[in-house]
């Protein structure tokens, strides 16, 4: 913004210099970058801030300049005394949420000419070419009060009609700079009553363009909405002086003020007869007050102001208040909608009070014990476990692509499929917040498979969103990993397979957390495979699964390896948390020695081990200290539909050494009740 010295000075009796004056302003925070001298004028060049668009104009930096040297502010007059004739004119609004005030003048017989020298002084000094006195005057309120005017030749106007609405399909205009511009669909425009006349707030139409011929004009002022003019004006690629303030925001209620102003200056420089003003207003301004305590605006800033000081600086910034003993009241006028909370009150204190006078205070800052809670050092102990089986932790993004469940075959009414949108995503494949971490695990996995890596053992903790319709969603800590290893052959590789060793890990987790009652049971989930694939159980809670990621998946990720076997898990962290059992049980080292036998079984094939081991358990017998299984065996010598399951018993007694004859009728008893539980038999 460029101010004029000699111009200020006619709404403040200011007596600094202007160097005085830019480095008060610089304090208040509008940065002068520089002084110029244009016509034997110091020129102040303001660097205005996107949120203080009310310092746009000359009557807004003498706002501050009051405020700051405490000096009465002058504005020029705008009012219009007397009768004026009705005009035959109409506007219509029809996009009131873009357009929430539009008022307009006609002036007839007017004389279009060149302005006088003072205007295209102060026109040039703030870099506007002059182009005729009635534009001239529009460019000149758009610089001492900041509202941008225009000025239509209103003979060419048809049926003496103003609308405002949307451009809408295969509307184009060509405007005053010549060009012939397509129009976007949602562009807000001025319309007379057959055809555009103007982009609303950007650039009016050649068309209706006041001229030297030109006798009577329609001038418009107007309130648009500032995302509008911003939308448009960058889908347009045309900037004004006009759109670089309505797209960060005018003042609603001062529009008619520069709207006289201006008709004024016309009626005094290019004559004419002035007529009643047309104001179509369907969505008034309404300010939102900001209560905050007087004490809070003290402790933010390290001051000790009386509440009177406070509501004097408010006063000299033109900000109304109410005084409510502990606490006040600020009502911010139209052309300070930046004030909006407690914090933006405490700025405003303190650039006018001076931030030269706070004094300076070593920060506070208490500092807690240090000690961590019991979730993050359970987490911690998740993470230790998971590196000490070899996986290495990683970090995604918590985005996902809306096409991510459908690769993993996510059916319609699982509660996955609750996702939540982003409004503004970098890019669709990011563009939805994660239900689940396997998505993202898969694609670590193929990233590094296509690059050569043939060890890929990793792991992640973060979280998953779910849209449960409420304001926020539910978010649960996730534990998700994926194992894949090549089988090529290898002196030393341990040919365990990749489920065996996941499982192992992650009943590592489960002994690093005390978590002893857990099982592995046959799962559905449909990207795994069927008969390779577990729902995880912890004290009788579903907490996840385990398995190897399902045929057809592995096939739509166009993998360069042939069918690799890949081992996912995902497990609620937050439930398994909670199961921690809350106290540690400690018993005595056993004083007795024990004492091994097996059992070796042949059952059918859609029978659980875990089921077994269930059975097992429930034996009645105190000698039972530990069931474990060692082998599973399908195929020769075991018929159809059947499958041999060997488990592992260790009996001992906490006050006595078993005898063999002891052991071997509890070991009897147990075959017979689980061949009796489970219809199976003992493998020859």
């Amino acid at each position: 913004m460029r101010v004029p010295f000699e111009w200020l000075k006619e709404f403040v009796d200011i007596s600094a210099t202007p160097e005085e004056v830019a480095d008060t302003l610089t304090m208040i925070g509008l940065e002068v970058e520089a002084i110029e001298s244009v016509m034997g004028d110091p020129v102040l060049v303001v660097n205005v801030t996107p949120n203080r668009p009310d310092c746009l104009s000359i009557l807004g930096i003498a706002r501050e300049v009051s405020a700051a040297f405490t000096i009465p502010l002058k504005i020029p007059p705008y009012e219009i005394k007397g009768e004026t004739p009705l005009s035959d004119f109409s506007i219509e609004i029809l996009n009131p949420e873009l357009c929430n005030r539009y008022t307009g003048r006609l002036i007839k017989d007017v004389t279009i000419s060149e302005s006088p020298e003072w205007i295209k002084r102060r026109l040039e000094k703030c870099g506007i070419r002059a182009i005729n006195n009635v534009v001239d005057i529009t460019n000149y309120m758009l610089l001492e009060f900041g509202h941008p005017l225009h000025a239509f030749d209103a003979d060419t106007l048809k049926n003496k009609k103003i609308k405002v609405a949307i451009a809408g399909k295969n509307n184009s205009i060509v405007t005053l700079d010549g060009v012939e511009r397509n129009l976007p669909r949602d562009a807000l425009l001025i319309w007379d009553n057959v055809s555009p006349i103007a982009i609303a707030g950007i650039m009016g139409g050649s068309e209706t363009e006041v001229v030297y011929t030109t006798k009577d004009i329609f001038l418009e002022s107007a309130y648009f909405e500032p995302f509008s003019i911003r939308r448009t004006s960058k889908k347009s690629s045309l900037i004004s002086e006009s759109s670089y303030r309505f797209e960060r925001g005018t003042d609603i209620e001062f529009l008619e003020n520069a709207l006289n102003r201006a008709a004024l200056m016309i009626k005094e420089i290019a004559g004419g007869t002035l007529y009643e003003i047309i104001d179509a207003y369907p969505v008034k301004y309404v300010s939102n007050p900001v209560e905050i305590r007087y004490e809070k605006i003290n402790r933010i800033l390290g001051t000790n102001l009386s509440p009177a000081e406070i509501r004097e600086i408010m006063r000299r910034l033109g900000i109304s208040t109410e005084d409510k003993e502990d606490v006040f009241i600020v009502y911010p006028p139209a052309h300070r909608r930046d004030i909006q909370t407690d914090s933006d009150v405490s700025e405003e204190v303190a650039r006018i009070y001076g931030y030269n006078k706070i004094p300076a205070r070593n920060p506070r800052s208490p500092l807690s014990s240090g000690q961590l809670n019991k979730k993050i050092m359970n987490v911690h102990s998740v993470r230790e476990a998971m590196r000490k089986e070899g996986f290495t932790e990683i970090i995604n993004y918590s985005f996902m692509s809306p096409t991510s469940l459908d690769t993993i075959e996510i059916p319609e009414n699982d509660r996955r499929r609750n996702t939540i949108a982003i409004k503004n995503p970098l890019r669709q494949e990011e563009s939805l917040l994660r239900t689940t971490l396997t998505p993202a695990l898969i694609e670590n996995f193929t990233y590094n498979l296509d690059r050569g890596i043939k060890d890929i053992r990793v792991f992640e903790i973060s979280k998953a969103f779910e849209n449960i319709q409420r304001e926020l969603p539910l978010e649960e800590l996730r534990l998700g990993g994926l194992l894949y290893s090549d089988k090529t052959p290898s002196l030393w590789r341990d040919d365990v397979h990749g489920f065996f060793i996941t499982k192992g890990a992650l009943e590592s987790v489960f002994g690093e957390l005390r978590i002893n009652e857990y099982s592995f049971v046959p799962c559905s989930e449909p990207f795994l495979h069927k008969g390779q694939s577990s729902d995880i159980y912890v004290s009788g809670s579903h907490i996840g699964y385990l398995g190897i990621l399902a045929p057809g998946v592995v096939e739509r990720l166009n993998l360069k390896k042939q069918k690799p076997e890949v081992v996912l898990f995902d497990l609620n962290l937050d439930l398994l948390l909670a199961l921690i059992p809350d106290s540690i049980k400690f018993v005595q080292i056993p004083r007795y020695p024990c004492v091994e036998r097996d059992i070796a079984l042949v059952v059918d094939e859609n029978i659980a081990a875990s089921e077994i081991k269930k059975i097992i358990r429930t034996f009645p017998s105190e000698l039972i200290e530990e069931v474990t299984i060692f082998d599973f065996y399908k195929g020769k010598n075991i018929q159809k539909g059947k499958k041999s399951i060997a488990f592992n018993i260790i009996y001992r007694s906490k006050s006595r050494t078993l005898t063999d004859d002891e052991i071997a009728d509890i070991h009897d008893s147990l075959v017979n009740y689980v061949i009796e539980k489970t219809g199976g038999e003992m493998r020859k």
